[in-house]
């Protein structure tokens, strides 16, 4: 039977609005699947949550919504068939130029959160132990272009310099009162670490790219700057020698929140130096506190060549270039 107009189904996407008014995004959240990423031969499976978003015109009255699932599937599809696992930000940047052309948008936005493990050993007994991490991927794509950002998330530990410095001079004061001269004192207080409180922290580092710089950075080498920007790696599983290495390190290498934003900054700018000033970077880390009912956060973003200039000449620039500026600037 011809379809007529009765049965025909209404496409009440393409209508016009009571309102014209455009939106910035709509989009969907929450979307879950299994994506698989690394170098051809080792991929693994990764759990990953996902979120697209499109701009909308004020004439539109909705974006449809099946397209956004359409794509995804397609994109992580087709590399399975190609037997070509992709980087997450590489599928970030496929999935949002497919949505930007199929929803007839100006942009769009994708976003990939992946959780997966790694096998590493014990820094003492060598036992192997299986750590998640956080593997993100993003882009932003337009007519004119696309910008796309690679992150990690670990966690790790620090122990708080303030409250250190506290502990060794009461120290001090006891073992003067025990007789030590002022000498020996200070050997005592160089050779056993001194006590202090302690956080587990989550550190964040991202790296961003245009289409026309493209950058190879892997998400092995950003987790390595994140977690040797805390005080001390940490591990799931550990025999008795391992947790005793873990808090003696930590305790000789005293970190505020600061620190580890810094430290995370310092570890970019060496690793890659080769890096073209336009790059992106975004540093994030909060501590969770262990004498205080807050935790504590500090982030740094920016173009890495304010970063560069910062770090050469001490000047402190009044503006910082934020991820959404950065993304934005997709358009221009």
């Amino acid at each position: 039977m011809e379809p007529s107009a009765l049965t025909e189904s209404p496409d009440v996407q393409n209508r016009k609005p009571t309102i014209n008014v455009s939106l910035s995004r709509v989009g969907v959240t929450g979307v879950e699947k299994v994506i698989r990423i690394g170098p051809a031969g080792e991929e693994q499976p990764y759990h990953a949550r996902l979120e697209c978003f499109v701009d909308l015109g004020p004439h539109q009255k909705g974006a449809h919504m099946s397209r956004f699932e359409e794509v995804v599937n397609e994109a992580i599809g087709e590399a399975v068939v190609g037997g070509s696992a992709l980087r997450a930000e590489e599928l970030a940047q496929r999935i949002a130029e497919t949505v930007r052309d199929r929803q007839g948008a100006r942009r769009a936005d994708v976003t990939i959160s992946a959780r997966y493990p790694e096998h590493k050993p014990a820094p003492v007994s060598g036992v192997m132990t299986q750590e998640i991490y956080t593997l993100h991927g993003a882009a932003a794509a337009t007519e004119k272009g696309t910008r796309r950002l690679v992150g990690v998330a670990a966690q790790g530990m620090t122990a708080c310099p303030c409250a250190q410095e506290l502990v060794a001079a009461s120290a001090r004061v006891s073992l003067a009162e025990a007789g030590y001269d002022e000498g020996q004192i200070e050997e005592i207080i160089e050779a056993v670490p001194v006590a202090t409180h302690n956080q587990r922290g989550l550190g964040t580092l991202y790296v961003g790219s245009t289409e026309n710089n493209p950058i190879d950075v892997e998400a092995a080498d950003l987790l390595a700057i994140v977690e040797d920007s805390m005080s001390s790696e940490i591990y799931e599983l550990m025999k008795r020698s391992d947790e005793g290495a873990v808090v003696e390190k930590a305790h000789r290498r005293p970190r505020f929140v600061e620190d580890c934003v810094r430290e995370m900054i310092q570890g970019v700018v060496n690793r890659y130096d080769g890096l073209d000033d336009q790059t992106f970077i975004s540093t994030r880390q909060e501590n969770l506190e262990t004498i205080h009912q807050h935790n504590v956060v500090a982030e740094r973003f920016g173009l890495l060549g304010e970063l560069r200039h910062e770090l050469a000449t001490g000047e402190h620039l009044e503006h910082h270039t934020s991820m959404r500026e950065w993304l934005d600037a997709a358009g221009r």
